[in-house]
């Protein structure tokens, strides 16, 4: 049986706004456990001295000038992503492109195998949060998107609901490859006390801050929110009933979800959702909002609710502060299925993934030599 070839070291693109850099570092941090080296290239706002190390403790950190599709003004802004980033490939020899954006496959001249991993998309945002297509001036978000999907040699997805969107959304024919999101943290059982822990991007519309806020309200357990209110196109979203944390380092976040009895996650908008894993992993009873991939992920270990009811989001984390047999019965449950999202089995379907992409071309290389 002919073993295929395992990549010593690759590109990995990242931003330091979301939940790329979770997954980049995590993931970086399993690969480099079996032997593959990882040389992060950043876009869009730099990251702070504390992301820094942490990247540069696991590989090489380059960051790039050219900005995030979602944050660029037009086409013209991505002009020089492809050719920056297939410059840094060359400089640092690497056998293989892991991008974790679409549209970063666009002008991209390399000899190398570009593995594309899809985490969300200003498409799918669009249809899932406001319910319609993209309007006229982010169609051509729509277009760099479907051209990088067709360029890659695989494409990846974190949820088997992300892929049916990528589906629908796009009229490109894919072969996409489902690979779960993980986490590291290891599973506790800690002492909880009365309060409830979210934690996310509140001024982006996806993630439903407003409804939450709204919700806390009407709890009889404060509600803690942490993540910025502030995007760095000028959102904004004001927390009034909630308590906001800010911004907070993911060691502090953690540092807070591991007392939390309770997570609530009221996101419209979620193509995985690493805090309600992180938050099953340390033990507490998950109340999410009712799409699917929640649903996918979760099954009969939360309690779902309507994200557009603040009332039902209440009602929910309310019924749970009273009724401490359902909560133990919940975390007892999602801390079970959390078990399945491990780190190594992440970095074995990624690395499969990378090998098959590296076949591919060593088999098109032969055929166009011969």
């Amino acid at each position: 049986m002919t073993r295929l070839p395992v990549p010593r070291r690759i590109l990995m693109t990242v931003d330091a706004v979301g939940g790329v850099w979770r997954y980049a570092m995590d993931l970086a941090r399993g690969l480099s456990a079996a032997g593959i080296t990882t040389v992060f290239a950043g876009f869009g706002p730099e990251p702070d001295d504390a992301k820094r190390r942490e990247a540069e403790a696991l590989g090489k950190l380059v960051w790039l000038t050219a900005p995030l599709d979602w944050m660029a003004q037009s086409e013209r802004d991505l002009c020089e992503v492809g050719p920056q980033i297939a410059a840094l490939a060359a400089r640092e020899g690497v056998d293989l492109l892991h991008l974790n954006l679409p549209s970063q496959a666009v002008d991209l001249v390399v000899e190398r195998p570009v593995v594309t991993v899809s985490h969300s998309c200003v498409v799918t945002w669009f249809s899932a949060v406001r319910g319609h297509s993209v309007p006229e001036p982010w169609a051509w978000q729509e277009r760099v998107n479907a051209e990088g999907l067709r360029r890659s040699d695989a494409v990846v997805v974190p949820s088997g609901s992300h892929a049916d969107m990528i589906t629908r959304s796009y009229d490109v024919m894919l072969q996409l490859s489902v690979v779960y999101n993980a986490t590291r943290l290891p599973a506790e059982t800690p002492r909880k006390e009365p309060f409830v822990f979210a934690a996310g991007r509140w001024w982006d519309d996806g993630k439903n801050g407003r409804a939450l806020d709204e919700a806390a309200e009407h709890t009889h357990w404060p509600i803690l929110m942490a993540g910025p209110t502030r995007g760095p196109s000028g959102q904004q979203v004001a927390l009034l009933a909630a308590k906001s944390k800010g911004e907070l380092s993911h060691s502090d976040t953690m540092n807070h979800l591991v007392k939390a009895a309770i997570f609530v996650s009221p996101s419209i908008y979620e193509p995985f959702g690493l805090a309600a894993l992180e938050a099953a992993r340390l033990g507490a009873a998950l109340v999410l909002s009712d799409i699917p991939t929640y649903r996918e992920l979760w099954q009969d270990a939360a309690l779902f609710v309507d994200p557009h009811d603040p009332r039902a989001i209440a009602d929910a984390i309310n019924r749970l502060s009273h009724d401490s047999a359902l909560r133990l019965a919940l975390s007892t449950r999602s801390q079970a299925v959390s078990s399945a999202f491990t780190l190594e089995r992440q970095v074995n379907d990624m690395t499969r993934i990378y090998q098959r992409a590296l076949a591919r071309q060593s088999l098109h290389a032969v055929a166009e030599s011969s």
